[in-house]
């Protein structure tokens, strides 16, 4: 990777990014210390939200299919009539 394309894919020149990555990590960790969250507690919760996704399985699917069907009972009968009236005005 040439020097252009390196700069242009971090978004600047290597020290600048790497300061600018330093002064943001430590204001994060600040105001994350600040109202009391941790690493740890966020690697939890992103592991708990796949975690329940997956222990969702097929009832996720039956949610999300009812969810369709319902829209769709409203959905489609309002696009045909549509459908219908603008096929007539280009006659």
């Amino acid at each position: 990777m040439s020097s252009s394309a390196l700069h242009r894919f971090i978004g600047g020149s290597p020290g600048a990014v790497l300061l600018r990555l330093i002064v943001l990590s430590f204001v994060v960790g600040f105001i994350l210390s600040a109202i009391n969250i941790h690493p740890l507690e966020i690697f939890d919760w992103v592991l708990d939200f796949f975690k329940r996704i997956y222990e969702m399985g097929f009832e996720a699917i039956d949610w999300a299919i009812q969810y369709f069907l319902l829209g769709a009972v409203v959905v489609v009968p309002i696009w045909l009539i549509m459908r219908v009236t603008r096929f007539g005005q280009r006659n």
